[in-house]
Parts: C-alpha cells; structure tokens; sequence
C-alpha cells in the first residue's frame, strides 16, 4: 500500500483515540506531534542505534521532565508506517490497531512510564 494511503489511516486512527484519551493525558497529547516514516532512515539506524523493522519511537525528554539541554529535537513520536504495514501482514484492520498500540506504547513513554509499566498496561 502507498506511504500517503497509510498516512491518512494511522492520522485517523491516532485522532480517533486523542478523542477517547481522559482530559488530563489527551491535553499532553494534543501538545506531542507526530511524525510518520516510512521506515527509520539510515541515519537514524547508524545514529541511534534503531531496528530496521522498529514500530514506532518517542523522542525528546518525558512530559514530567524539564527539556535536557542536550535534546536536539523537542519531544515527538515516531510512526513507522511500513514497518507496521509488514506486522500486520498487510491487514487494514490489523495496522489500525497496531497503529493505536504502538502510539499510545509511546505516548506511555512521553508520559515517564517504563517498558515495565506499559506492560502491564498491555501496550508492549
């Protein structure tokens, strides 16, 4: 499927759940853009030492946490939309719903929650 095709269904999917956030969680993340990839460039691989097939990725430093002087970038998160097309074995239906797990497993981290947490939450 096209990247631009993809794009418009995980734009849906992440405004459909901005809607069902709790007030408190969705005025955070309404402030936190998102940023859609096809997959992470090779930069970013080499750079920071990503997967080829990584899902998705938050940046920048914790809502709870001051912005660290060394952060290059303001806080983000990061869709990698192929990457969630090829683990949902090209299934419209099973990409949505990574889509919504994957960024809310990232907006779980721009909250301060651990991989622990998130497990816990079902969001691994």
């Amino acid at each position: 499927m096209k990247t631009s095709r993809l794009e418009q269904l995980a734009r849906e999917e992440v405004a459909r759940l901005l809607r069902r956030l709790p007030a408190d969680v969705s005025a955070v993340a309404e402030a936190l853009p998102v940023f859609f990839f096809a997959r992470p460039t090779a930069e970013m691989i080499r750079r920071d030492h990503l997967e080829p097939d990584l899902l998705g990725l938050f940046v920048g430093s914790p809502y709870a946490e001051a912005m660290a002087s060394d952060d290059v970038l303001p806080p983000g998160i990061l869709l990698f939309l192929q990457n969630l097309w090829d683990y949902a074995n090209g299934e419209e239906e099973a990409f949505r719903e990574e889509i919504r797990v994957t960024y809310l497993h990232e907006l779980g981290h721009s909250l301060g929650l651990e991989e622990e947490d998130l497990e816990q939450r079902g969001l691994e």
